[in-house]
């Protein structure tokens, strides 16, 4: 099995790098966050109690992630939180998190606060989905 390259010289198409990859950085010594990843949907009565829209608890049925990263002895002003399409980068003095998204998200509308008195902050991004039978809008 052989891949055509355009340029004799690489040794790998760019296809073959997972999107986010450029963000890794092995050598950094920060330790990890702990953190949770939870999906929320918008839910009427129609969804509950007649099922009308095709809702199911799934995932592929959520709108939004929301992300809970523990950062205990951080302030808000130190934090520096870059949001892409499949990547949340997060870094403080002390730690530091990539997270590749398990979703496509839209990145220019998210939200994030941080809750000073549990030490935690909180990310919610709108997933990026296609139209589809149960995802109308």
């Amino acid at each position: 099995f052989q891949v055509k390259s355009e340029n004799k010289k690489t040794i790998w198409n760019t296809e073959e790098v997972p999107e986010g990859s450029e963000f890794d950085d092995t050598w950094d010594p920060r330790e990890k966050p702990e953190y949770e990843i939870s999906f929320k949907q918008h839910v009427g009565t129609e969804d509950v109690f007649f099922g009308m829209t095709g809702k199911d608890p799934s995932t592929a049925c959520c709108e939004d992630i929301v992300i809970r990263i523990k950062l205990p002895e951080t302030k808000y002003s130190d934090i520096t939180l870059d949001i892409q399409d499949k990547v949340l980068d997060l870094r403080t003095p002390k730690k530091k998190l990539l997270l590749h998204l398990p979703y496509p998200v839209n990145s220019k509308e998210g939200r994030a606060r941080f809750l000073s008195e549990e030490e935690i902050l909180e990310v919610t991004l709108r997933v990026s989905r296609k139209l589809d039978f149960i995802n109308f809008s």
